[in-house]
């Protein structure tokens, strides 16, 4: 089986997956993004894959990356 990965990212103000190069959803918390990653992990486990997933931390020069 093949790598799913999964990164949470900032666009416009909100929250999103970044998954197989395609940006999904629209989450108005980093927490909510995350959760809707670990669910589609999970599946992506169920069926044989590797599995990451990565959110950003809070940085100074990055505030976009809070919430």
């Amino acid at each position: 089986m093949g790598l799913a990965s999964y990164a949470i990212t900032p666009v416009a103000g909100k929250w999103s997956v970044l998954h197989d190069g395609e940006v999904e959803g629209d989450y108005t918390t980093k927490e909510a993004a995350f959760e809707a990653a670990v669910a589609a992990a999970s599946l992506a486990i169920r069926a044989g894959h590797e599995v990451h997933v990565s959110a950003p931390g809070v940085t100074p020069d990055n505030p976009a990356t809070t919430g």
